[in-house]
């Protein structure tokens, strides 16, 4: 329960204190204890000086005259705080027990010395060090030793120099941790504040990518993609629920009451072959519109698409063409190639070809169709990232007022009565160019004709963006 309150901002509050407390301390350590082992060292380099000097004026001495186990001289003037130096006759047994009781120094300190030449020893608040010299022929020892003020004393001081300066770096590491994870949760905040203002009554609405955060827009991308798929797929969804009643209603309605006539009363056989060749036909056109509205929806944008592969442009094209020649011999089509790129690599697109097959076919024939059969200019190009495919006819065109509309499944233009349509080709197409990341524009003048304009990123960007977004996750 306590887990489910905290929240992730917490959490990483919490994770950076802990990093700076941790390096905090780690560095007061070091601190505290490079200065404690160098104060050692240098307070018994300057022993070891003191001892040098004792042992320098002692052997300048005419005569050296010193009975073995006792002490040669007590207390010299200080020079270091506290500062005691000895000197000793090394005793023949080397037995150190009655010197050791009368300074108060271990005797294993006086063997170690005789034994190295060289020694040291502390008793937490006096430094020792001790060194053995000859003269006229006899063993003698050197010791100098002294307070440590400075460890007593000042290591005092930096013992608490450092803890106000780690409760310091702790306050303000808290607060750098509070307005770090502030920041960097901030435009998740509005991420999210700006997706619960998103439902089904504005789909439209999107989020803005955030300044110089490659990560963060690269997931608001991915949401955008996401809410065009839902936005297509909720209006695909609302416009065949909006036209299906009225589109299967009709031949429906014929059909029933075709039906409905011919057993009200007894007809002849040309009657009923009659009535049973209009039901025929209006069946016909229900299963036409049947077709034509699971093709939609199969194509609702879904991301659910069949199997996707390399697709050259320009054979998709000549494909398409010999199809339409082979469907109506009237169909005027000329292919304008002076804009292919000189690389063919250039006019390779990632894609389902029967699909693309089917959305060029359908934006060809309308051409053809609504120009009423004059020449239809088919236009392929490309650049570094992109595939341009331009549809132009001369046809009857789009009224101004009704643009808005060519999109709507089962829509057709007013000035369309002539021509035999369902409507569906448009928005399938349209379906398919974003089912793979294309972009379908529709320009259009009544009576002067139409342009259709379609844009696919060509295989090797869409094989790069898939590279970058594996290696980003």
């Amino acid at each position: 329960m306590f887990n489910r309150v905290i929240t992730n901002q917490t959490k990483t509050m919490v994770l950076l204190m802990l990093v700076f407390t941790a390096i905090i301390l780690l560095f007061s350590g070091l601190v505290y204890f490079s200065i404690v082992n160098f104060s050692h060292q240098r307070f018994y380099e300057l022993l070891k000086i003191r001892t040098t000097t004792i042992i320098q004026i002692e052997k300048s001495k005419d005569d050296l005259d010193i009975p073995e186990n006792y002490i040669l001289n007590g207390l010299n003037d200080e020079e270091l705080p506290m500062e005691r130096d000895y000197v000793f006759a090394v005793p023949t047994d080397s037995n150190f027990k009655k010197i050791s009781h009368e300074v108060h120094i271990p005797d294993y300190f006086f063997k170690s010395i005789v034994k190295n030449g060289e020694s040291n020893f502390n008793d937490k608040e006096f430094y020792y060090i001790g060194q053995t010299f000859r003269h006229d022929d006899k063993d003698y020892i050197a010791i100098a030793s002294a307070k440590n003020h400075y460890v007593v004393y000042y290591l005092g001081f930096l013992k608490r120099t450092l803890m106000t300066c780690i409760v310091l770096s702790l306050f303000f590491s808290m607060i750098f941790s509070f307005y770090l994870s502030k920041t960097l949760f901030k435009p998740i905040l509005k991420i999210t504040g700006k997706v619960k203002e998103i439902s089904s009554e504005n789909l439209h609405l999107r989020l803005e990518p955030q300044p110089d955060n490659k990560e963060l827009n690269e997931l608001i991308d991915t949401f955008n993609g996401m809410l065009n798929r839902i936005e297509t797929s909720f209006e695909t969804q609302n416009h065949l629920i909006g036209n299906v009643s009225h589109e299967l209603r009709t031949p429906l309605t014929s059909i029933m009451g075709e039906a409905d006539v011919a057993l009200s009363i007894s007809r002849t056989n040309n009657e009923y072959k009659e009535t049973l060749g209009i039901i025929l036909d209006e069946a016909e056109k229900l299963d036409k519109k049947i077709k034509a509205l699971l093709m939609i929806a199969q194509t609702g944008f879904d991301g659910k698409i069949q199997k996707m592969d390399k697709v050259r442009m320009d054979q998709l094209l000549w494909d398409v063409i010999e199809t339409l020649r082979k469907i109506d011999s009237r169909n005027n089509i000329y292919l304008d190639i002076s804009m292919l790129p000189d690389n063919p690599k250039k006019l390779k697109v990632q894609g389902n070809e029967q699909l693309l097959h089917l959305a060029v076919t359908n934006i060809i024939q309308n051409g053809c169709k609504y120009s009423n059969f004059q020449q239809v200019k088919v236009s392929l190009g490309a650049t570094d990232t992109d595939v341009y495919l331009i549809v132009k006819d001369n046809g009857i065109g789009i009224p101004e007022e009704e643009m808005n509309k060519i999109y709507d499944p089962f829509f057709r233009a007013s000035n369309t009565k002539n021509y035999e349509g369902y409507g569906i080709g448009l928005p399938l197409a349209r379906n398919i160019v974003r089912m793979h990341h294309g972009e379908l524009i529709v320009s259009s003048h009544q009576d002067q004709g139409t342009t259709v304009q379609l844009r696919f990123p060509n295989y090797y960007i869409m094989l790069q963006e898939g590279k970058e977004n594996t290696e980003s996750i």
